[in-house]
């Protein structure tokens, strides 16, 4: 049986409601696993995943994505004798070595207060045999590897530790509605709504034949990768073709983006309320482009009866750009193809739109009728995570059972 340690990170600071936390963040973990042949469970800070060695990528597919945890190791368990621990330190140190590390330290955390040593005294005795085989030397600042030892209701020792997405369980922070496109803003924001606890579903809107089918599949390869932080993800498609030709047929060139972004949230407040969700979210960043001045901001957000957040309003190209690539959507984001926001773009956009104004040129775009047939004629298309672990790795009796009792959450092969 192989061990896995979850850190809990933001979640130990709850006060009292810290037991809803914890649950929800098991919960989640367990759904990722449902294919595979895995126990989780919480305990005194840390989450425990043990599986079988054919299930150890799923598990740690699962833990690189699970949204509340700072990291986590794939440890060694062992009694709870010094000498024990020193055995398996020796062993992880022999293997470090034929990798190139040359230098070690020991970390230690003692949570068991009946342990004879305390932290200090771990971390003194551990690496004993080590250190007097001379395999390695000790560097307490920057070693080529630490070691960890915990003392909890058993002996836990690892070395290579892992970072994960930190934040809040995701579903104890609300809907969010996110328009996705296909660009590097928005599947980042959505990411960043997520890391904060929230479910999020997706609005894309398609204007087929001047946006081709990649450009389609390409937003939902970006919904599908946010599936696998969030749980699941539901993309609503809502074909803009004929709003964007009325637009371009009644509004002045210069307020034609403006114009697209009203409509869009018109139907994207249509749609939350639908769903459920409490908010919408836009990758929009403060001045990065014409349309996301603050003047062009308050217009857009006028057209919106709920809450508009903008994770990355305060954001550079290059934080973004960070974060997509940790999140893996970079490559698919930058695939050369174009979505609606592009088209019939003007030369000269307006870049401090006074509100009256916009709301007369809307008023006369003549355009809700069409914004409804759009909203009618919408597809939908669902991702979950539970359904790609299942599809890489699940058991085949369990992929049996979940598809009985799930539906189509295992995608078809």
């Amino acid at each position: 049986m192989v061990t896995y340690l979850g850190k809990l990170g933001e979640l130990t600071l709850k006060g009292s409601n810290i037991k809803t936390f914890e649950r929800l963040l098991v919960q989640n973990a367990k759904t990722y696993l449902l294919s595979v042949n895995a126990k989780v469970h919480l305990n005194f800070g840390r989450l425990y995943i043990e599986c079988e060695e054919d299930s150890c990528e799923a598990v740690e597919f699962t833990l690189n994505h699970l949204i509340g945890i700072t990291g986590w190791a794939k440890a060694e368990v062992v009694e709870k004798d010094i000498k024990a621990i020193q055995s398996k330190v020796l062993e992880l140190a022999q293997t470090a070595v034929k990798k190139g590390a040359k230098t070690f330290r020991i970390d230690a955390k003692r949570s068991d207060k009946g342990f004879p040593l305390d932290s200090y005294g771990i971390m003194r005795e551990a690496g004993t045999l080590v250190y007097d085989s001379s395999l390695m030397s000790v560097d307490v600042h920057n070693p080529d590897v630490t070691f960890t030892v915990e003392i909890r209701e058993k002996a836990f020792v690892y070395s290579d530790s892992n970072k994960s997405c930190r934040g809040l369980p995701v579903g104890c922070s609300g809907k969010g509605l996110l328009l996705l496109s296909g660009g590097l803003d928005s599947p980042v924001a959505g990411y960043r709504m997520i890391r904060r606890g929230m479910t999020v579903e997706c609005v894309y809107f398609h204007s087929y034949p001047y946006t081709s089918k990649e450009a389609q599949e390409k937003v939902e390869k970006l919904a599908e990768t946010l599936s696998y932080f969030g749980l699941r993800t539901h993309i609503n498609i809502i074909p803009f073709t004929e709003v964007q030709m009325q637009i371009k047929k009644k509004s002045p060139e210069n307020y034609t983006t403006l114009m697209l972004r009203m409509c869009m949230m018109k139907v994207a407040s249509k749609l939350a309320a639908r769903i459920g969700a409490d908010c919408l979210i836009t990758g929009e960043s403060l001045g990065q482009v014409a349309s996301q001045t603050i003047k062009n901001m308050a217009v857009t957000e006028s057209a919106c009866s709920l809450p508009l957040l903008r994770p990355l309003c305060g954001m550079d190209k290059e934080e973004i750009i960070e974060t997509a690539r940790f999140i893996d959507t970079y490559d698919t984001s930058i695939l050369p193809y174009e979505d609606c926001c592009v088209l019939f773009s003007p030369k000269h956009p307006v870049l401090r739109a006074p509100l009256e104004e916009a709301n007369e040129i809307y008023k006369g775009l003549e355009i809700e009728e069409l914004l409804d047939k759009a909203f009618e004629n919408r597809e939908l298309k669902r991702y979950e995570a539970a359904g790609y672990v299942a599809s890489k790795w699940g058991t085949k009796d369990n992929k049996e059972r979940l598809s009985k009792n799930y539906g189509e959450l295992i995608p078809k092969e």
